[in-house]
């Protein structure tokens, strides 16, 4: 699989002055992690959920939870697990490759039980969202994953998800970081990227933002991934790969945008036109909410709605721009520091201190591509809309 990979060929060549990689679930951790892009969640109950997969593997997504944890009743929790076992087995026997698929559990016990009941379609499992995050209650759920995945002799990652009221609240943040460091550094090889819970860090205040707030606009929320980057997300070889938060609201949707993009040529077309469709349609605040992910430390994002994932991943792909400055910064040449102009010529980069940056940018065109000069965000999504 590839990001735009659900694009022509032809299509991704008149984009990319460098094309996504492929990549796979055996593919090494730290192009996975970087790859994740926009995580689709889906309910474990849903009917006809390896139709669901497949049809968003023909949309542009590579990963995607199917949830076992707050997007379903408890009740109906046993009904999920033997429905996920069933979509897997009928998954198992279909033509064509499923995205990066993890499971989200509620408690420990379930991880070896499903991998257990997968059988041979556990092939396909590659690995579990782990809720509620701690270092008390992660241990259990680290020690799982190493006996599932010894059972079925497949590689299996974990995701933590950082969302529990010890997080949240001031008196007890600094020790529940410092712990959550403590069990994912000692088990770093099987984590493959860290979660943010935003929704459950507001509902703690009774809180909301609107479609035209960011998680950022939320200063309790705010505070706290500053935190969790700060201790979490360094980029000295300490840190982990940190997710986005969810965006909440999906009033978007593609045939907006689809009937007027088929009746004229997108370049041909002037690309205010389209953003201001996508302003008025509520797009506006996850955009900006992608930018300050990013600007923020974070790469991918958790999403609840198909609509979401295009948008995440146009705003990943490394500009052309971005690119000239990363390859300059890191050129042999310029190991021992200095200052140079960009080839721009519109800023000053200083080797050493761009230099974390200049590489996470290359690890992020590695997966995501790098557009050609004239190619933008809304190019890269007309591109994505139009089959």
């Amino acid at each position: 699989m590839r990001h735009f990979g659900h694009i022509p060929a032809t299509a991704r060549a008149g984009l990319f002055h460098r094309e996504p990689c492929e990549f796979g679930a055996d593919s090494p951790a730290r192009v996975l992690a970087a790859a994740l892009g926009a995580t689709l969640y889906s309910p474990a109950t849903r009917p006809r959920l390896a139709d669901d997969v497949m049809k968003q593997v023909r949309r542009g997504v590579v990963s995607m939870v199917l949830c076992l944890e707050d997007s379903i009743d408890d009740g109906d929790v046993t009904g999920a697990e033997e429905n996920l076992v069933r979509q897997f087995a009928d998954l198992g026997r279909r033509d064509g490759e499923p995205p990066l698929l993890f499971i989200r559990v509620r408690t420990a016990e379930q991880i070896s039980d499903l991998v257990r009941r997968l059988g041979p379609s556990a092939r396909l499992l590659s690995g579990f969202v782990l809720p509620k995050f701690t270092e008390e209650r992660g241990g259990p759920f680290m020690e799982a994953l190493a006996v599932a995945e010894n059972s079925c002799g497949r590689r299996l990652f974990a995701m933590p998800v950082l969302e529990s009221p010890e997080l949240l609240h001031l008196e007890t943040r600094r020790e529940t970081l410092a712990g959550i460091g403590r069990i994912v550094d000692k088990y770093r090889d099987r984590v493959l990227a860290l979660r943010l819970g935003v929704t459950d860090f507001c509902s703690a205040y009774g809180l909301r933002r609107s479609p035209d707030m960011t998680a950022y606009d939320v200063q309790i929320v705010a505070h706290v991934i500053a935190d969790v980057v700060n201790v979490l997300g360094r980029s000295d070889g300490t840190g982990f790969t940190i997710t986005g938060p969810v965006w909440e609201y999906f009033r978007l949707q593609e045939r907006i945008f689809k009937p007027q993009l088929r009746r004229s040529p997108f370049m041909e077309q002037r690309a205010d036109e389209l953003r201001t469709a996508l302003i008025e349609h509520d797009l506006d605040g996850l955009l900006r909410e992608i930018e300050l992910d990013r600007a923020n430390g974070l790469l991918g994002k958790t999403c609840i709605h198909p609509s979401h994932v295009l948008p995440v991943h146009a705003l990943s792909v490394v500009s052309h721009e971005e690119f000239s400055d990363a390859q300059d910064i890191l050129r042999p040449e310029r190991d021992g520091g200095g200052v140079l102009r960009s080839a721009y010529t519109n800023k000053m980069n200083e080797v050493r201190p761009h230099r974390a940056w200049a590489e996470r940018t290359l690890q992020r065109a590695e997966v995501f591509g790098v557009a050609k000069e004239d190619v933008g965000f809304v190019e890269l999504l007309a591109a994505g809309l139009v089959k």
